[in-house]
């Protein structure tokens, strides 16, 4: 998954990866985001009223790329152990050696260990949860977890240490850099069996107040990749606690099928980003299109993130983040005040406006309006909605469509009175005469709106959402509310024989 890309090509690498990242930000329940190009090699990401960067920053740049690998039954690591420290030594490389020093605690904030399994259990192949049974290790040459540290040899033979199931490995903490370092040298690279890959797995595990973490030895070549996943989903299982589920796409499931049917009783390591997740398990039969994740103890967020990212899909390159600054509320304190006392001019003016030219039917009007304003930013509450300049001219623009469905109301009523019909008879012909007008012109800004939501992004997406959500209360407001306090006038005025229109 990690190959260099000619100069040439880069250019179009970004563009996919923008598409990318901006559908995860959209999948993010993030409204009016701007997501944008830079240059040739850069993107531009611009999350409004977002309080957890880190979180952000890491959907932003995680590749999310998804294989699925078998792991290796051929031992094939214990046979170049020695050649890796050989190596080493004629690189000039050689690592001082020695039992390494316990790290008590977690190994890494965060990042759950094994739960309910000491190390020697998985040393020795107990897999009961998997109904694997003792797994046949004893042909194995494994390493005693007494004799860690003792051994005259290079850090390959003296740290990784046999686990109890195919390809399965672990390595001491305090050692975790050294086998690092070392795994990513060209000659060793080149050393790995043909057909291989090792990779450092997500799971941990504890004996003593040492901790331990696992290497993987897969098949290079993977069954699947996520390219073929149709959907995700986080759960809660009551087994294996946070997970993702996935579906595939009908011919990511015809393959997943075939090749799980070849490696019944193996094991399958689900690898994203080159890290395995969790223990791999046992395939016990054929797999369809469905399957899951297990997040190793992880907290219902980042399962929630990493379907995200697998809906939308991998990156087509890795992403550095270049430059994160978070923008406090303070800088756009004097345009939020200018904003708002403009805002309030405006309800004075359509306040003054209303009641002068429509008197009391227009404070009645005014009252529908404030009901109206309630429902719009409830609405907008509700869809985590940041009032930026695009929401702003949305709810503006719905709040002239407000007051336009009631001057319809209010002048249909006018006819009425000016024909002799009764105050009861003027609202209820008013009302009926006007509301297919209002409906036409309010359904068609919300199908014109939804087009924009649905084929716009950032600002445009956040107007639409504004848009859509003040057309609605509009309507309720002008249909429902403000008719209702007619009734209720009327009601109390018992049969008025005038309205002041």
């Amino acid at each position: 998954s990690k190959q260099a890309i000619p100069a040439d090509k880069i250019s179009d690498a970004i563009d996919r990866a923008l598409k990318t990242v901006r559908t995860r930000i959209e999948g993010f329940g993030v409204s009016e985001s701007v997501v944008q190009k830079v240059g040739n090699d850069r993107i531009s990401v611009e999350i409004p009223g977002y309080d957890d960067p880190q979180r952000a920053e890491n959907l932003v740049r995680q590749q999310a790329f998804l294989q699925f690998l078998i792991t290796d039954k051929t031992h094939a690591l214990d046979k170049v152990l020695a050649r890796f420290d050989q190596i080493l030594r004629q690189q000039g490389k050689a690592v001082a050696v020695a039992a390494p020093a316990p790290t008590p605690g977690k190994p890494v904030a965060g990042q759950a260990p094994a739960t309910g399994t000491g190390l020697q259990n998985l040393l020795t192949g107990a897999d009961t949860a998997k109904g694997k049974g003792q797994v046949a290790a004893a042909n194995r040459d494994t390493t005693s977890i007494d004799s860690l540290g003792a051994k005259t040899g290079g850090p390959f033979e003296t740290y990784i240490t046999a686990g109890g199931m195919d390809g399965q490995y672990f390595v001491p903490f305090s050692a975790v850099p050294t086998i690092e370092t070392a795994l990513q040298l060209p000659a060793i690279k080149d050393a790995i069996p043909p057909g291989k890959t090792v990779l450092w797995g997500t799971d941990s595990a504890q004996i003593g107040a040492q901790w331990y973490r696992a290497l993987y030895v897969t098949d290079a070549k993977p069954i699947i990749t996520g390219a073929s996943i149709n959907d995700a989903r986080p759960s809660q299982s009551p087994t294996d606690g946070t997970v993702v589920e996935f579906t595939l796409n009908n011919e990511g499931g015809r393959r997943f099928r075939t090749e799980t049917a070849k490696n019944i009783g193996n094991y399958m390591a689900i690898v994203l980003d080159d890290r395995v997740m969790g223990t791999p398990p046992v395939i016990q039969s054929a797999i369809g299109t469905r399957g899951q994740i297990t997040m190793g103890g992880k907290d219902l967020s980042a399962a929630q993130d990493l379907a995200l990212v697998l809906r939308a899909g991998a990156l087509p390159v890795p992403l550095k983040v270049a430059e994160a600054v978070v923008i406090g509320p303070r800088l756009g304190k004097d345009s939020i005040n200018k904003g708002f006392h403009a805002g309030i001019v405006a309800l004075i003016l359509i306040v003054l406006i209303m009641t002068v030219y429509y008197r009391f039917s227009g404070m009645l009007a005014v009252c529908g309006l404030a009901i109206y304003v309630l429902y719009t930013l409830a609405a907008l509450a509700g869809f985590d909605a940041v009032l930026t300049m695009p929401g702003l001219a949305g709810l503006v623009l719905s709040i002239g469509i407000a007051v336009d469905a009631n001057v319809l109301v209010f002048e249909r009523m006018r006819e009425e009175l000016d024909r002799g019909k009764t105050v009861r008879t003027a609202i209820d012909e008013g009302f009926r005469h006007a509301m297919p007008a209002i409906v036409d012109s309010n359904v068609s800004t919300i199908l014109t709106a939804s087009v924009l939501y649905q084929w716009g992004s950032g600002p445009v997406r956040g107007f639409a959402v504004t848009l859509i959500a003040g057309v609605v209360a509009s309507m309720v407001a002008a249909i429902f509310v403000v008719r209702t306090f007619f009734l209720l006038w009327l009601n109390r005025s018992r049969g008025a024989q005038t309205l002041s229109i």
